[in-house]
Order: C-alpha cells, then sequence, then structure tokens
C-alpha cells in the first residue's frame, strides 16, 4: 500500500516521540513491502512563532492533500501561562479538527501487565482494564459560541450539540461495541444539562439498531469515580466533547503512564493519529519522553486502512518492550533507556520479530546492533 503522511510534530516532546513513530513504520514499510511517504509541516506554538497562525493554511493544505496525518504535541509556557494570550496553539488542533471533520476521537485505555504495579492504583483493582472511549470531538462547549462582557468581569461557553452530530459518533461506538465485549456506557449529565438530554435521547432510539450491545448510563461524576473504582467494568464509553476530555486524562492513571496513550481521530476522509500527552517542554530535548504513545498512535493508523498483521507487529513489539523494561524512565525510573534508544528496539522487532536471544538481549544490555 502507499500512503502520503503529512506530518505535524509541533511543539515540546512533540517532534521527538513522532520521529521515533515514522522510524517504527519506517521498519514496517520494509518489512511489509508498502511505500509510505512522510512530509512534515508546522503547528502550534512554533508556527506561531513562525507564521503568527497556529495552523498555517500551507498545513491545513498538505492535510488535505494526504491520507493521514501524525500529529505530535502542541503547547508552549509562554501560551499557557498567559491567560490574555489572543492566539493559542491549541486553536490549531481544534480548527484541523473541525476543516478535517474529525468527530470522533477514539481513545484506548489498556492494563498492560507488565506495568500493573506501575500504576497508582490497586493491581486488584485495574488488571484486565480494556476500554475504548469514543470522545465527540468537534461539537459542544469548546466550540460554542464564547463570550466576555466588557468589564471583564463575566464569562459564558455555549455547549450546543444536534442530533445529526451525536448521531455519528453514536453509530460508530456501538459498531465497535459489537465486535468487543458489546456494552456501551453513555456518560453525561442528563440530571442538569439539557445537552446531555438530548444525548441521552438520541443514543437510546440508535441502541435499538443493536440489539446485541448493552447500553448503560451514568452521570459524569460517578464515571469520574467509577473509572477509578472499578475500571474493568467499562467496555466502551460514549461521551461528548468536555466529558471526554476528562474520563480519558483520568483513565491514563490506570496504565502507569499517560505517555502509553494513543489516539485516533476520524470522521472524515483523512484520520489524524496522536498521543494523547502534552509537549511536556520541561523534558524537550533531554532524551526522556515516552515515545509509546506515538508509536501506539501509528498502529493505529494502520489499522485505519486495514493493515491489521502490521498494527499487530507494532503492538507486539510495544508488548514486549514493556516485559524486557526497555522502556523511559516514566516506566522504568532505575534503568530507563532513551526516547531513541525505545524506537530503536521496536524497529529492530518488527524487522526480526523472531530473533528475540541476540538482539532483545543486546539490547536491554544496552549493545545494540542496530546501525
Amino acid at each position: 500500500m502507499k500512503l502520503n503522511i503529512a506530518v505535524l510534530p509541533g511543539d515540546g516532546i512533540g517532534p521527538e516521540v513522532t520521529k521515533e513513530a515514522i522510524k517504527v513504520l519506517k521498519a514496517v514499510a520494509v518489512e511489509f513491502d508498502h511505500s509510505f511517504h512522510f512530509t512534515e509541516a508546522a503547528v502550534g506554538a512554533i508556527a506561531i512563532d513562525q507564521t503568527g497562525n497556529p495552523l498555517p493554511d500551507q498545513t491545513l493544505d498538505l492535510c488535505r492533500m494526504s491520507d493521514a496525518v501524525l500529529f505530535g504535541a502542541i503547547g508552549a509556557p509562554k501560551y499557557d501561562n498567559d491567560p490574555t494570550a489572543k492566539v493559542r496553539p491549541e486553536q490549531g488542533l481544534l480548527k484541523l479538527r473541525k476543516e478535517l471533520g474529525l468527530f470522533a476521537n477514539i481513545r484506548p485505555i489498556k492494563a498492560y501487565t507488565p506495568l500493573l504495579e506501575k500504576s497508582p492504583l490497586k493491581e486488584e483493582i485495574i488488571k484486565g482494564t480494556d476500554i475504548s472511549i469514543y470522545r465527540e470531538l468537534t461539537g459542544g462547549i469548546y466550540f460554542g459560541e464564547k463570550k466576555l462582557n466588557k468589564e471583564g468581569t463575566q464569562a459564558s461557553d455555549l455547549c450546543v450539540y444536534t442530533k445529526e452530530e451525536i448521531e455519528r459518533i453514536t453509530h460508530l461506538a456501538f459498531k465497535a461495541a459489537r465486535n468487543r465485549r458489546k456494552k456501551v456506557t453513555l456518560v453525561d449529565k442528563a440530571n442538569v444539562l439539557e445537552s446531555s438530554r438530548l444525548w441521552r435521547k438520541v443514543v437510546t432510539e440508535i441502541a435499538q439498531d443493536y440489539p446485541q450491545v448493552t447500553l448503560d448510563f451514568l452521570f459524569v461524576d460517578n464515571a469520574a469515580m467509577q473509572m477509578i473504582l472499578n475500571p474493568t467494568q467499562f467496555d466502551v464509553i460514549l461521551t461528548e466533547n468536555m466529558f471526554g476530555d476528562i474520563i480519558s486524562d483520568e483513565a491514563s492513571v490506570i496504565g502507569g503512564s499517560i505517555g502509553l496513550l494513543a489516539s485516533a481521530s476520524v470522521g472524515g476522509t483523512i484520520g489524524l493519529f496522536e498521543p494523547i500527552h502534552g509537549s511536556f517542554p520541561q523534558g524537550a530535548g533531554k532524551g526522556i519522553a515516552n515515545p509509546l504513545a506515538s508509536i501506539l498512535s501509528a498502529a493505529m493508523m494502520l489499522e485505519h486502512f486495514g493493515l491489521n498483521a502490521e498494527a499487530k507487529r507494532i503492538t507486539d513489539a510495544v508488548d514486549k518492550s514493556l516485559e524486557l523494561e526497555i522502556t523511559t524512565t516514566d516506566l522504568n525510573s532505575g534503568r530507563g533507556v532513551s526516547t531513541s534508544r525505545v524506537g530503536d528496539f521496536i524497529e529492530d522487532y518488527i524487522l526480526n520479530p523472531e530473533d528475540t536471544n541476540l538482539n532483545f538481549n543486546n539490547i536491554h544490555l544496552g549493545q545494540s546492533t542496530i546501525i
């Protein structure tokens, strides 16, 4: 298969982790006889510094002409710490999602066996957790009308959803559940919010088209608590934009590191694939950033194109890296390896999956034979 991939490394650790994802994808292309072409463009704070625009026209044009977008991270302290800034890095990502019609964000949450003890939650609580969060991405309070009075003493953000916006992501969530454990949990605040009551009405109607899937409801405050008390009860979580943003970040503690959480944003003809961690500017350039979320996002991209064997090779490599503790310091504080060394290991596994004695042991000992 031939794919043209737009690469938007962004800010902070974004370029470092994206570099490792590209390394892994190039290994997949070699091993499975594909052709992946990568073209890089600016987005976020670096784009503001260069052009004054967090999503330059040439970046958007590149994305529209590509088959997929591989995204790094955005954000910089000078914007994060300045609430008066009129132009912000996050505006670039929000606009990109809107322009590409990426209405569904899919975030897998998994408790990896080798990392159970790394989680702040008890092993017996999180063991077996396997959740897929479907977050609506282009509606709700983030995109609603915003007002601030002249005195700067009163502000409002409007949360708006249409039936059509709810329907399209609901069908995706139910189709996913049909191939998983056949349960969808709608997370809302229908006891207070009119928009949530519309969500319940529409989702309940659509559920009738999927009789094999069980539909459950949780208010978002209860869902946040249940995510900590009993995460294994969840299969597919369906929710609106802001609730999904909060719930998925909360769920990151289950895996032991936010550096493991990948995501796919889909809905239009072009998908966007990105780790959910931030730009972590304090760690930029130090070789300590965990690239696994970006690498797993690349695997989700391959799945999106039906390249399931290729995606599995990547996830198998990640599992092996965790098993052998060939990870960055966030997961292995005593013997962590660099960002690039983790990428080297994943690359080597993809090219030599059966050679588990020589290469894996050498890399584990810091004696990689990779050139």
